[in-house]
């Protein structure tokens, strides 16, 4: 299926998902991504700020800060993506797209800061591909040199599909995928 028809279809399914639907597969998924040694072996974790049903962080963030991991958000400026470090829930604020970011008068970090990125999607496949909602933000914020985090794809089950996502030469695949029912490690 081509990527445009999948992410339309995989966003409809999504947003239609009840809240009570929502919640029950974000804590699960949660809870699979708190279970990686990826994850409690990270000193800087960088996660996101959920959108339009996307698998929520906040078991994660709240698991984070009571750990003393560093924590850092993702904010667009103009075409390009940076991290932002986040010290409470409070200081997040509208951003791009209205999504919520760390405010800008926090330092920009680079992908090379953080020791595990999740990383949210609309579709992601059993390699690891992923498709994100076609801005590249993501794509290209990964491709910054330095950039040694592990990389997680966090998603609803219903978001992993059989099939492979046709990829293309600029995008990064994640090197674990956590659902709410399965965690899917990619083969080295």
């Amino acid at each position: 299926m081509p990527k445009r028809s999948l992410r339309s279809q995989l966003l409809a399914q999504r947003r239609a998902l009840s809240h009570d639907s929502w919640c029950a597969s974000s804590h699960a998924a949660q809870l699979n991504l708190l279970s990686l040694d990826e994850y409690a072996q990270a000193e800087c974790v960088a996660l996101y700020a959920p959108a339009h049903n996307e698998t929520d962080t906040g078991l994660i963030l709240a698991a984070a800060f009571q750990a003393g991991k560093r924590v850092l958000y993702p904010a667009v400026c103009g075409h390009r993506m940076v991290l932002r470090r986040v010290e409470r829930v409070e200081a997040l604020q509208e951003g791009a797209f209205g999504i919520l970011e760390p405010c800008p008068t926090v330092p920009d970090h680079e992908a090379d800061e953080a020791d595990l990125i999740v990383v949210p999607g609309v579709a992601f496949d059993l390699s690891g591909h992923r498709i994100g909602y076609g801005k590249g933000f993501y794509d290209r914020f990964l491709h910054h040199p330095g950039c040694r985090a592990h990389l997680v794809g966090l998603c609803h089950d219903f978001q992993l599909t059989d099939g492979a996502i046709p990829a293309d030469i600029h995008d990064i695949p994640m090197e674990i995928i956590v659902t709410d029912t399965r965690i899917i490690r990619m083969k080295k």
